[in-house]
């Protein structure tokens, strides 16, 4: 009998592919589902990843076998389909973020709160190692006391208005798409400082760039919290960046050259450097799965623990993280 977690995937997207190419690694789960809008998309998808598909999302959460679903689709479509499935009765992994504003990542968890079900936003950064090992070297005060957090995620991709990354109407833009990454890593090591899980910002003032399609396609956010932390943060989908998080303290710096996606799919070693009197200190951190396997084991093992959700990314953590993005687009202008 297989006791692994059956996975349902909703969307077939790039990001699909990398969570299910995951589960191939993963101690705990496995494919046992694809569901598409397309015949010929789902059909492909199953050429690599073995499973049985289905041409529509309501079927793939009428199959008895899907015990928890990862959902890829463009981001207008999370809360609807996170709904959906938690109605269904199954869990939840949804990818980031998690609604469109925070008005709808409330729906979402009440309803994963209605039926009993596990929900997740799917910030796997969070389930690696090396962003707990860099909340322990902050509580440490290794750098003596936090004072300024600088973090970054941008990139520049094809310029095609049709696009998830820059149509308005499939959810575009930069804050949405990878400044929720910088946003929450800012909440995370803000709240290490004050022994909780994330912190909320007391002021968010931000500007950006709205593109031809109407998306911000470039921005930037200045964060204040109560602990005297400031923060600045970067993201984009038209312009590459340098993407890591710096954090200054009273007795030094700490460097996270690779913060998001951290080695990917593949297991093996990343790094934090600790800067005192400018002198480099390197810890190593080794993982026996690629960034995705450790997301879904993390979720498993919350939903054998009997949770609905998990202590790393929590649903006020998500509902918080909404808000500041919420705030950030408002700032930017966002239609």
């Amino acid at each position: 009998m297989n006791n692994k977690l059956q996975w349902g995937v909703i969307g077939t997207g790039a990001i699909a592919r990398v969570f299910a190419e995951g589960l191939r690694q993963s101690n705990t789960g496995t494919l046992a589902a694809i569901g598409s809008r397309s015949d010929e998309r789902a059909a492909t998808f199953a050429q690599d990843f073995p499973a049985p598909w289905y041409n529509t999302y309501e079927a793939l959460l009428a199959d008895p076998r899907v015990q928890a679903v990862y959902i890829s689709t463009p981001h207008p479509a999370h809360a609807q389909w996170a709904i959906r499935a938690a109605e269904a009765g199954k869990h939840v992994l949804c990818e980031k973020p998690l609604a469109m504003n925070r008005a709808e990542a409330q729906s979402v968890i009440d309803a994963a709160r209605r039926n009993g079900v596990f929900l997740m936003e799917g910030f796997m950064y969070r389930c690696h190692p090396q962003t707990m090992r860099l909340v322990e070297l902050i509580r440490a005060q290794t750098i003596g006391e936090i004072k300024l957090i600088r973090a970054t995620f941008s990139f520049c991709c094809p310029f095609d208005p049709k696009s998830r990354l820059l149509s308005a109407e499939l959810g575009g833009g930069g804050i949405l798409d990878v400044g929720c990454y910088c946003v929450s890593m800012a909440r995370l090591i803000a709240g290490a400082v004050s022994g909780k899980p994330f912190e909320e910002p007391v002021a968010l003032k931000g500007m950006g760039h709205i593109g031809s399609t109407g998306v911000d396609e470039y921005a930037v956010a200045s964060l204040r919290f109560s602990n005297a932390i400031v923060a600045q943060i970067a993201a984009g989908v038209q312009l590459d960046l340098e993407n890591n998080v710096r954090i200054v303290g009273t007795e030094g710096s700490i460097l996270v050259p690779s913060p998001w996606t951290i080695g990917g799919s593949t297991a093996g070693f990343s790094k934090i450097l600790i800067f005192k009197s400018h002198i480099p200190e390197e810890i190593v951190i080794e993982t026996d799965r690629g960034l995705y396997a450790l997301e879904a084991d993390h979720v498993a093992e919350q939903i054998a623990l009997g949770r609905t959700e998990s202590p790393l990314v929590s649903w006020d953590d998500s509902l918080g993280n909404m808000r500041a993005l919420d705030l950030w687009r408002r700032e930017v202008e966002m239609p």
